[in-house]
């Protein structure tokens, strides 16, 4: 069972034109179009997609002697130690 509600939205008067028309040409009815049109955006996926983290790979030896897990202060003097 569909149920409809009757309700009242502000649509910038370009994109009320060219609904218009588009349902015009169509000959379907202005509420056809929109509710074509809501339901296509409502359906459709996000349009940033879902966040994948890209991999970065990098050449080297794994982690290096001295820099024990959990021993900040040697891992951050490995870091930035120069050479």
């Amino acid at each position: 069972m569909v149920t409809h509600m009757k309700t009242t939205i502000e649509i910038a008067d370009d994109v009320l034109t060219r609904a218009k028309r588009q349902a015009r040409q169509e000959g379907k009815t202005l509420r056809e179009v929109v509710e074509r049109a809501l339901r296509q955006q409502l359906a459709a996926p996000d349009a940033h997609g879902t966040f994948r983290l890209k991999r970065h790979p990098f050449k080297g030896k794994g982690r290096q002697p001295g820099g024990a897990e959990g021993d900040w202060q040697s891992v951050r003097d490995l870091i930035y130690r120069i050479g």
